[in-house]
């Protein structure tokens, strides 16, 4: 992936829950210093600044929370997320995770424009499959899966034309799922691998599995990490925070099998609260992770052998 375009697009969305916060992750990213870190891995840099959502007018809802305007950011993310895949690898620096309700919309259109099929691997402590319908909360940032993949209920979202199938999903790192959620994923082809798997035999093992598919079907893939994917102990600057997450070197692990498996073609990192962080600290993990990404290692590979 050397040498690749990578286009950072902020998404201060603070709309699909009730805890606010995320608005300020774009920044927090830029200051721990995402662009200077993928330079120096030999990566030229495009900041577009910050997205706005498309014009709306909010109403009362009895349930949902701020539905209008997820729709607009859902709108004008997948009006960025489609305009930047033609261009190079665009980075999404959110924002809660309702901004993959766009940025997903927009890389499957792209993926539609050049005749290849999309996939996502979704690395969260959350399913997010809920639909309006389903959600007991009304925050919409449990939605996205469930829109991108044609379930009933986002009246008023723009049209999803062609589903993403569920053969082309990988959800890693679960630990909180609603019953709806459960009993709906279980019954589809979705790849859904919680952390008591992980623990059994490892996370290298299903993402391997998984990139190999991406790779036998040609395919364009959008990774979408969330904070709440590590564990709080080593990521706290999230609300959804819970206990049992992700490892610092599994989240190195992931990413680094990404980058050797050159497949990502597009990235959201999501949910990153600075108003709960310490110092900083969690932005400046998911900069790391991203790094690993993008090339940095610790070693070539393979080593010497001695």
């Amino acid at each position: 992936m050397a040498g690749q375009h990578c286009i950072l697009v902020g998404a201060p969305l603070d709309s699909g829950k009730r805890r606010q916060g995320c608005l300020m992750g774009p920044d927090a990213f830029r200051t721990a210093g995402l662009s200077e870190a993928l330079r120096d891995l030999g990566h030229s840099v495009t900041d577009r600044g910050n997205v706005a959502p498309a014009p709306f007018t909010p109403k009362d809802h009895p349930k949902l929370v701020r539905l209008e305007e997820n729709i607009g950011w859902t709108e004008s993310l997948a009006d960025a997320s489609e305009a930047a895949m033609a261009e190079g690898l665009p980075i999404f620096l959110g924002g809660d995770h309702a901004l993959s309700l766009g940025t997903v919309l927009g890389a499957m259109r792209h993926a539609d424009k050049v005749d290849r099929p999309l996939f996502v691997l979704w690395l969260d402590a959350h399913t997010d499959f809920h639909t309006p319908d389903t959600t007991d909360s009304g925050n919409l940032h449990g939605t996205p899966l469930g829109y991108v993949t044609g379930r009933p209920g986002f009246d008023g979202f723009p049209a999803i034309a062609k589903p993403l199938p569920h053969d082309n999903l990988a959800i890693i790192g679960l630990r909180s799922v609603d019953p709806d959620e459960r009993a709906t994923l279980q019954d589809t082809s979705v790849t859904y691998v919680d952390m008591r798997e992980i623990d059994e035999t490892g996370i290298a093992r299903p993402l391997a599995a998984f990139l190999e598919k991406v790779r036998a079907a040609n395919g364009l893939l959008h990774v979408s990490l969330d904070v709440d994917f590590l564990d709080p102990s080593v990521a706290p600057a999230v609300g959804t925070t819970v206990p049992g997450g992700a490892t610092v070197r599994e989240g190195h692990l992931v990413m680094e099998m990404l980058h050797d498996s050159g497949l990502m073609t597009s990235l959201d990192l999501v949910e990153l609260n600075p108003f709960l962080d310490e110092r900083g600290r969690t932005a400046t993990l998911m900069v790391d992770l991203v790094a690993s990404a993008m090339g940095r290692r610790i070693f070539d590979r393979p080593t010497r052998a001695y």
